[in-house]
């Protein structure tokens, strides 16, 4: 009698196919299968890199503080590398990568910030502009807007002397009162104000950050510029360290705040998000529905991908609206936020 085909084969005949069945090994990977195996392979190591630190909540190291910025984005190079692994026949890279376009879709979610109503009666209404004016060349644009949507209190980034000279002239009756760090390129900046202004204040910084306390309606509000340093590959610490000092000080909480500007920081960013956990405040883009709104960059060419202009509220405020101006000669779009001041719970 032959032997069973499954466990030898009889001598002098041709060996017997092993059946394909339970706890058989997996057929080999055909040559032409290789290279989509391989690409699949490389698309889902930035993603699944990128998605892990967001989920531990960490920049990590250069380069994923910059490809956080791609966070949304990236769902588009996973689901590549689950087609491609589909197209290879290869189970585990096909669920590897469902697991990667899944965690990649979860995390670009709108971020959530503490949730809190607002109480007490409206005091008074502030608009709050927030706009980069790229080395003051964006200056004759943010002017026509300030004099179209008439905000009470402006945050200007990258403003050199002669654009704050021309703000100030400019609205020297509307928006009296400022506070500035006067310098050259990207390290001038302004904050102007409808409401009067004390307690002039200034966090160290490579570019300038200034503050006040302005008096709306009776009540003292912390105002706060924020223009940190980007998280250029040789600069990331600096980058976390100025983003550190913003959640210092938005931290003591003693009383209505408003920290406007670019943070060069998307609500991807684990830096970014301390700041409003630290401060329990929340992003007003957020609050309005509009967290993905894009602001930079608007020249070049790519469109606008990430939000890292931001208008940042205590629970002393509610939020009415949010708007993206167009500012022609800046990379950036301006940040303009309707908000209402509550008076005591």
């Amino acid at each position: 009698m032959d032997s069973d085909p499954v466990l030898a084969a009889v001598p002098g005949r041709a060996p017997v196919p092993r059946p394909a069945g339970t706890g058989a090994a997996p057929p080999p990977l055909r040559p032409r299968h290789r290279p989509a195996a391989w690409l699949a392979g490389l698309l889902l190591l930035v993603p699944a890199t990128v998605t892990v630190c967001r989920l531990l909540d960490t920049d990590g190291v250069t380069p994923v503080p910059q490809l956080l910025s791609f966070l949304p984005w990236l769902a588009l190079p996973a689901g590549l590398g689950l087609l491609l692994a589909a197209v290879a026949r290869r189970r585990g890279l096909a669920l590897t990568a469902v697991v990667v376009l899944a965690a990649t879709a979860w995390s670009s979610l709108p971020y959530t910030t503490w949730t809190v109503v607002s109480h007490g009666p409206p005091l008074a209404r502030v608009r709050v502009l927030a706009a980069n004016v790229e080395f003051g060349q964006a200056t004759d644009a943010l002017i026509a807007t300030v004099r179209r949507e008439r905000p009470g209190l402006v945050y200007v980034s990258e403003c050199d002397r002669a654009c704050r000279r021309a703000l100030t002239t400019a609205f020297a009756g509307e928006l009296p009162h400022h506070a500035s760090v006067e310098a050259e390129g990207s390290a001038g900046s302004v904050l102007l104000s409808a409401h009067p202004l004390r307690d002039w204040r200034m966090i160290p910084a490579t570019m300038g950050m200034p503050g006040a306390t302005a008096e709306i309606a009776g009540r003292s509000v912390r105002v706060q510029l924020a223009h940190p340093m980007p998280p250029l590959p040789g600069q990331v610490d600096v980058w976390r360290r100025e983003l550190g000092r913003i959640e210092d000080f938005a931290a003591p909480r003693t009383g209505p705040t408003l920290i406007a500007g670019d943070f060069n920081a998307s609500q991807d960013h684990a830096a970014f998000r301390a700041i409003l956990r630290e401060g329990r405040l929340r992003d007003a883009a957020w609050a309005a529905g509009k967290s993905r709104a894009a602001t930079w960059p608007v020249e070049g060419p790519l469109p606008p991908y990430v939000q890292i202009d931001h208008v940042l509220v205590s629970d002393e405020f509610s939020v009415e609206d949010v708007r993206f101006p167009d500012l022609a000669g800046s990379d950036h779009r301006a940040v303009l936020a309707d908000l209402d001041l509550r008076g005591e719970r």
